[in-house]
């Protein structure tokens, strides 16, 4: 699986990744942040899970409509918990992610919504 890490999400958090065995991108490693729309597009082009702190892409993705590969926002995680938190995510909620679910996981529950 192919995951895009949002520049706010931990660097350290995309070596976790990397040694599960995710395909990791993080927009941190660019010169410049690209903006919130052109990182929601390149993921969806590159068929990658976007995983981000900053819940404007559930805007983007729900009242917008912008297509996606799934979103996982992290609340509430201190950096060093995101790798781990992002590679229990993605085992258990793989299938929901493939069909475009976006995920909000925060540290007493998670929240699931479907693709309509």
């Amino acid at each position: 699986m192919k995951i895009t890490l949002d520049s706010c999400v931990w660097g350290g958090a995309g070596k976790v990744l990397q040694n599960a065995g995710y395909d990791v991108v993080w927009i941190g490693d660019f010169l410049e942040d690209p903006g919130d729309e052109a990182i929601i597009k390149q993921a969806f082009n590159q068929a990658r899970v976007l995983v981000t702190l900053d819940k404007d892409f559930g805007e983007l993705a729900v009242v917008k409509g912008v297509p996606h590969h799934g979103i996982i926002r992290l609340v509430n995680h201190a950096g060093r918990e995101q790798g781990p938190v992002c590679v229990q995510v993605l085992q258990k909620y793989r299938d929901d992610l493939s069909q475009g679910a976006l995920i909000t996981v925060d540290k007493h529950k998670i929240r699931v919504r479907k693709k309509d």
